[in-house]
């Protein structure tokens, strides 16, 4: 169950930054089929790899896991960027954001 999603989440998440499973290999310094065996549910990532898999997409554990709305990569760079907005400036982001999904 959490190897399919797992493997779901990495392909998601890949694919959403628009790069290869080969690059994303070499990125982390594994060899070039590494992120490929990882999708295909051959095997998992160590702790660490799986940290530096969290580095690479620039989120958390928790982001990784989040099952209950499975946030894409841009939503999770708004929210931390919205978390170090002074709170006045967030309440007008939401006022702008509220105003658009009317």
């Amino acid at each position: 169950m959490y190897e399919d999603y797992f493997c779901r989440r990495l392909t998601e998440l890949r694919l959403e930054k628009g790069v290869s499973a080969r690059d994303m290999s070499l990125s982390l310094g594994q060899s070039d089929s590494y992120i490929n065996r990882i999708e295909n549910k051959k095997m998992l990532p160590s702790l660490t790899v799986f940290f530096y898999i969290c580095d690479f997409f620039g989120i958390t554990p928790a982001e990784f896991f989040c099952e209950d709305e499975k946030l894409s990569l841009q939503t999770i760079q708004l929210i931390h960027d919205l978390k170090k907005l002074e709170p006045q400036k967030r309440e007008h982001v939401a006022a702008i954001v509220k105003d658009l999904s009317c």
